[in-house]
C-alpha cells in the first residue's frame, strides 16, 4: 500500500524527497515483476527460463535493496520495522528454491508467486492515485496471481483456461470449473473479491455523478 501522508510528515524532507523519487521507478519494476514470474511459471525453452529467472533475482536484489535503504535513513527504526516486518517474509520466500524437499520447492513457487502479487498491489498504489485506474490495477494483479497459483499447484492442466476461468470468477463471481479444496477456498476469496470491486465502483461512480450535479447546481446559482 501507499504510505500514508502522516508516516511521510515524520520523515525528514530529505528522505520524504528521495522517497518519493523511488517510488514511481520501484513501483514499475514491481509490475514488470508480475509479469516476470508468469513467465517463469509458464517458460519451456531453457534460455528462456534461465533469462527469466536472472531477471526476476535481479529485481529481487533491488527490491531487498531499496527495504535496506528505507530501513537504514528511518528516522524512527522501531516504528519502521514494527509497520514493515511482514515484507521481511515476502523477501525470504524465494531462497527457498535452494532447498531439494519438492514440498519446499513447491511452497517457494507459490510464495513467489505470492511475493510478485504482494510486491504488484503495491506498486499500483505507487503509480496510481485514482481510486478506479489502482483498483483496475489490482485486480488484473489478482487475476495473474490466482490463475497462476491454480496452475502451480495442478488445479488446471492449462494455464490458458485457469486465466480464463480466474479472469471470471474475479468479475463476476462465477464459479471456478477445477476440482480440489484450495480451488474452492480460492472461488469463495474471488467471489467476496468480485463483491468488493462492484461495490467500490458503484461508490466511485455515484460520488463522481454526485459531485457533478453539485457543480452543475452551484454554477446555476451563481448565475442566478
Amino acid at each position: 500500500m501507499v504510505r500514508s501522508a502522516r508516516a511521510v510528515q515524520d520523515d525528514p524532507p530529505e528522505e520524504v524527497g528521495l522517497a518519493r523519487r523511488l517510488d514511481r521507478p520501484m513501483g514499475v519494476l514491481g509490475l514488470v515483476f508480475v509479469l516476470v514470474v508468469l513467465g517463469q511459471s509458464l517458460a519451456r525453452e531453457p534460455w528462456l527460463v534461465t533469462t527469466l529467472t536472472v531477471t526476476g533475482w535481479l529485481f529481487w536484489a533491488v527490491f531487498v535493496a531499496e527495504f535496506a535503504f528505507r530501513a537504514l535513513r528511518a528516522r524512527d527504526r522501531a516504528r519502521f520495522w514494527r509497520r514493515n516486518w511482514w515484507q521481511l517474509l515476502f523477501l525470504a520466500l524465494p531462497f527457498l528454491r535452494f532447498a531439494r524437499a519438492l514440498a519446499l520447492l513447491r511452497a517457494a513457487r507459490v510464495g513467489g508467486v505470492l511475493s510478485a502479487a504482494v510486491r504488484g498491489s503495491r506498486s499500483a498504489g505507487r503509480l496510481l492515485s485514482g481510486r478506479i485506474g489502482w483498483l483496475a490495477a489490482v485486480t488484473g494483479v489478482v487475476v495473474l496471481a490466482a490463475s497462476q497459483l491454480l496452475y502451480v499447484l495442478g488445479a488446471y492442466g492449462s494455464y490458458g483456461e485457469a486465466l480464463h476461468d480466474t479472469a471470471l470468477a474475479t468479475v463476476t463471481g462465477a464459479e471456478l470449473s477445477a476440482a480440489g479444496g484450495f480451488a474452492r477456498v480460492l472461488e469463495v476469496v474471488l467471489a467476496v473479491y468480485s463483491v468488493a470491486v462492484f461495490a467500490t465502483l458503484a461508490g466511485a461512480l455515484g460520488a463522481y455523478f454526485l459531485d457533478a450535479r453539485t457543480r452543475a447546481d452551484g454554477g446555476q446559482v451563481t448565475d442566478a
